[in-house]
């Protein structure tokens, strides 16, 4: 008699919540997102057959297995009331979604936009600090990072690491920035050789650098707006 193997019996790529990781929550059939949320099945069914059959009697709709009350679920063997619960609560946060409109991206697309996104976390700052900002094709943002943080006078900053975030947000816009805590907005010789390291970089990786901000307390510098990008 062969016996039916638990989700952690299985092999690691075939698991969900290693799947889930490793390939992206789109990747996962509706029952496999399930079974992650009740964690178990019972001694005769994985999570995930306990949901593939939960679903079948739901002719396998989303919206028919939201209608279901705790008792109709805990009918299922390998479902008590917590996961019912569980169930329940995933089904009214998906409704929930589906009412609210999409949380609408700011638009960085000049100086004075990165100038006024990024002020307020530079302006007391007495160490510098280099930021990035990440956009889409429309100049939407996407997130801004932290790179590098260092001394009074410098800080240092690994192109890679730019890179490297651009590409896992799918950014195709890039921008660089860092403060002066001398509050001389003035570029360096070494603010500019900077400068041209990630745009060689973002020109190789098909990315578009729009500018570099010098940031001080009150003003900025724009190697956009002199024409030196």
């Amino acid at each position: 008699m062969n016996e039916k193997l638990n989700i952690n019996q299985w092999a690691e790529e075939d698991r969900p919540r290693e799947r889930l990781t490793r390939l992206g929550a789109e990747s996962l059939s509706n029952a496999e997102l399930l079974a992650i949320l009740i964690g178990s099945g019972s001694t005769k069914e994985s999570a995930v057959d306990l949901m593939k059959r939960i679903l079948n009697d739901c002719q396998n709709n989303l919206n028919t297995l939201g209608k279901m009350s705790i008792r109709d679920l805990c009918q299922y063997n390998g479902i008590g009331e917590a996961k019912a619960i569980t169930i329940m609560a995933a089904c009214e946060l998906g409704k929930r979604r589906q009412l609210e409109k999409a949380q609408e991206r700011e638009r960085i697309d000049s100086a004075t936009a990165i100038y006024e996104q990024m002020h307020p976390l530079m302006q007391d700052l007495s160490t510098e600090e280099a930021w990035i900002l990440l956009m889409n094709q429309n100049f939407k943002l996407i997130k801004t990072a932290r790179i590098s943080h260092g001394g009074i006078s410098e800080t240092a900053v690994d192109v890679r690491i730019i890179m490297k975030e651009a590409l896992l947000c799918n950014a195709t816009v890039v921008a660089l920035c860092h403060n002066h805590p001398s509050n001389n907005a003035r570029p360096s010789r070494d603010d500019d050789r900077l400068t041209e390291r990630v745009k060689k970089a973002c020109d190789i990786m098909r990315l578009h650098l729009l500018d570099h901000l010098i940031i001080t307390d009150g003003d900025y510098y724009s190697y956009h707006e002199q024409g030196r990008l």
